[in-house]
C-alpha cells in the first residue's frame, strides 16, 4: 500500500469518528425511563333470585293457597294466594337493573286476577313493568322482595247477569283446564357507572 494511501485511509477514520463525535453531540437528548404497575380491582357480580343463581323454583299457585276445601292441591274459584320473587345482590358491587318477565303462559282461568302493590292485574304478563327496578351499588339493602297475590273469585260480577255470566265461564275453565303454566324469568344486568 502506497504512503498516499495510507494517508488518505488514517484521514477518513479520523474524519468518520469526527464526524461520529459531533454528530452524537449535535442529537443528543435526555431519556428518562420510570416503571410502575397498573392494578384495578374488578367488581364482583353476584344475582340471585330466591337464593338461586341458575334456575328458579317451580311457582306453584296451589301451594300458595290456604284452603282445607279442595282435592289435591289444585285452585279454584274462591282460592286466594300469594307468592314472593326475592332479587338478592348482596354480595354485588356494581348496581344492577332487574328485570322480569313471565313467558309461555298457557291456560289461564279467565277470572283469575293478580294483584301487585295494590293494583289489579287481568293476566301475569302485565305484572312485568311494574314488578322491575334498580338495586344501586351503594344501597345498605341490596334485596327487593316482590310479593305478587292471586285470586280466582268465587263470584265474579257487579250484578246477578254479571255473576252468571262469570259463573259459566267458570264452569268451562274448570272442565276443559288442567293446568295452567308460566315461566318466570329474572334478568339482572349491571348499571351502567356514570362519569
Amino acid at each position: 500500500m502506497s504512503k498516499k494511501r495510507k494517508v488518505l485511509l488514517v484521514l477518513a477514520v479520523l474524519l468518520i469518528i469526527l464526524l461520529a463525535f459531533i454528530g452524537g453531540q449535535a442529537y443528543a437528548k435526555y431519556v428518562s425511563e420510570v416503571r410502575g404497575n397498573g392494578v384495578a380491582e374488578v367488581a364482583t357480580w353476584d344475582f340471585k333470585v330466591n337464593g338461586q343463581s341458575e334456575q328458579v323454583e317451580e311457582i306453584n299457585l296451589a301451594s300458595t293457597c290456604n284452603n282445607e276445601t279442595l282435592v289435591d292441591n289444585k285452585i279454584a274459584p274462591g282460592t286466594t294466594g300469594s307468592f314472593n320473587i326475592l332479587v338478592d345482590a348482596t354480595d354485588s358491587d356494581v348496581g344492577i337493573n332487574y328485570n322480569i318477565t313471565f313467558t309461555e303462559e298457557e291456560n289461564k282461568p279467565e277470572n283469575l286476577k293478580f294483584f301487585y302493590n295494590e293494583k289489579e292485574y287481568n293476566s301475569i304478563k302485565e305484572l312485568e313493568e311494574d314488578l322491575s327496578g334498580t338495586i344501586n351499588a351503594n344501597e345498605e339493602d341490596k334485596t327487593r322482595t316482590l310479593n305478587v297475590q292471586w285470586e280466582w273469585s268465587y263470584e265474579t260480577g257487579s250484578n246477578e247477569e254479571e255473576i252468571a255470566k262469570n259463573d259459566l265461564i267458570d264452569t268451562k275453565d274448570g272442565q276443559t283446564i288442567q293446568n295452567y303454566n308460566f315461566e318466570v324469568v329474572v334478568t339482572g344486568t349491571q348499571v351502567r357507572p356514570q362519569a
